[in-house]
C-alpha cells in the first residue's frame, strides 16, 4: 500500500473511532434549512461540550443528513465546536 493511502486509511480509523466514542445527545428537530444548511433542535444535555438542554441551531457537516429528518422528529446526535460553530457530525432518527 502506497504510504498516502496508508495515512488515509489510518484517518479514517482514527475519526471513526473518535465519533463512536463521542457522547450521543437527544433531541428534537425543531426546524429544517436546507438552504443554509442548519437544524434547530430542541436538546438535553450535550455531555461533551458541557452544555444544558436547550433549543439552539446546529450546522451540519453533512446536508444530506437534513434530508432523513423531519420536523417533529426524535433523534440521537452527535456535536461538536468546530471553530466557534456548533456542528452536528451526526444524526440518528429514533423510530418507534
Amino acid at each position: 500500500m502506497k504510504p498516502i493511502r496508508l495515512l488515509a486509511a489510518l484517518a479514517l480509523t482514527i475519526t471513526t473511532a473518535a465519533l463512536a466514542d463521542m457522547p450521543k445527545a437527544d433531541g428534537e428537530v425543531r426546524k429544517i434549512d436546507l438552504g443554509a444548511k442548519k437544524i434547530t433542535l430542541k436538546h438535553g444535555e450535550i455531555r461533551n461540550l458541557d452544555m444544558p438542554p436547550m433549543t439552539m441551531v446546529f450546522q451540519v457537516k453533512d446536508p444530506a443528513m437534513l434530508q432523513t429528518v423531519k420536523v417533529g422528529d426524535k433523534v440521537k446526535f452527535t456535536v461538536e465546536n468546530a471553530n466557534g460553530a456548533m456542528t452536528v457530525l451526526t444524526m440518528e432518527p429514533i423510530r418507534e
